[in-house]
């Protein structure tokens, strides 16, 4: 994650914060809120992560066929991670 997960913290916290004196939403469970909204942006941010383990899974199981037509790692990397982004609807 590009983030730790105390700035996420703090971004949650912060933005509930804003919501909450902007008079968006009424809560009388602030620090639910919070958790809750912690843990979706934690999730949504962890995306990539899996997103990236994935690829490496899937090019170690055909590296010997990239090995042999010369594939470049870097680049297959790159492809596949573009189409599990699409399959998965990403934003990354």
């Amino acid at each position: 994650m590009i983030f730790s997960k105390e700035y996420v913290g703090y971004l949650a916290r912060q933005t509930i914060k804003q919501i909450i004196s902007a008079k968006m939403i009424k809560t009388d469970k602030e620090g639910l809120v919070v958790e809750r909204v912690n843990a979706a942006m934690q999730d949504e941010l962890m995306l990539e992560d899996r997103i990236n383990e994935e690829v490496r899974i899937i090019l170690e199981a055909y590296q010997e066929d990239m090995r042999k037509t010369g594939a470049s790692y870097p680049e297959m990397f790159k492809k596949v991670k573009q189409e599990l982004a699409r399959k998965y609807k990403a934003v990354l």
